[in-house]
């Protein structure tokens, strides 16, 4: 089995935020794979499904807060008696360009407080994760303020090729994991 997570926050207020990029991905993911309501345990929701290729996979959206992820994570992994090599985590990064999906499968969190969270709690930087670029902010702009703001019209109007090339780099991590080095820009910034 393996596990996928997208990081976000919870409320309505957070819903077409930058920092939310994990969790429309996880949202997009569940639609293809026509999964309805979601259990909510380990701090947050989370749907049990196949890959059309039979892979089991379990789907999480955290509702910690982004800075708290690891808690929700570890407690999952271990119930489903999942390694970390087998969890795969989607987030947002101001350093990439909107647009730029960049795959790891080891590494530091580069700055982001909920992959922070997660290598912490699983105890190792051997953890899966796809990188969603969201630009980095007008200088003029606070890093948290712009995380924290919406998508121009612009760039959700993309939105649905950043959730094609994700779900295809999905696949291929669940059949063969063979997607290390993989990125991919699909716009010139928007």
């Amino acid at each position: 089995m393996r596990m996928v997570v997208g990081l976000g926050n919870p409320g309505p207020e957070y819903v077409w935020s930058r920092h939310n990029a994990g969790w429309l991905l996880i949202d997009s993911f569940v639609r293809r794979l026509g999964l309805d309501v979601p259990r909510m345990k380990f701090g947050g929701a989370f749907w049990r499904a196949e890959t059309p290729d039979g892979v089991k996979m379990v789907f999480l959206k955290p509702f910690t807060y982004m800075n708290l992820s690891g808690k929700s994570v570890v407690e999952a992994a271990r119930y489903f008696d999942i390694p970390p090599s087998d969890v795969l985590v989607f987030f947002d990064d101001a350093a990439l360009p909107f647009g730029k999906l960049r795959y790891r499968t080891t590494g530091s969190a580069g700055g982001q407080k909920g992959m922070a969270s997660i290598l912490g709690a699983l105890g190792t930087l051997d953890v899966p994760r796809m990188r969603i670029g969201i630009g980095a902010p007008p200088l003029c702009v606070d890093l948290q303020d712009w995380v924290l703001g919406k998508f121009p019209k612009e760039q959700r109007e993309l939105w649905p090729e950043i959730e094609s090339i994700a779900w295809d780099c999905l696949l291929k991590w669940a059949g063969d994991g063979a997607v290390d080095g993989f990125t991919t820009r699909i716009c010139d910034g928007g």
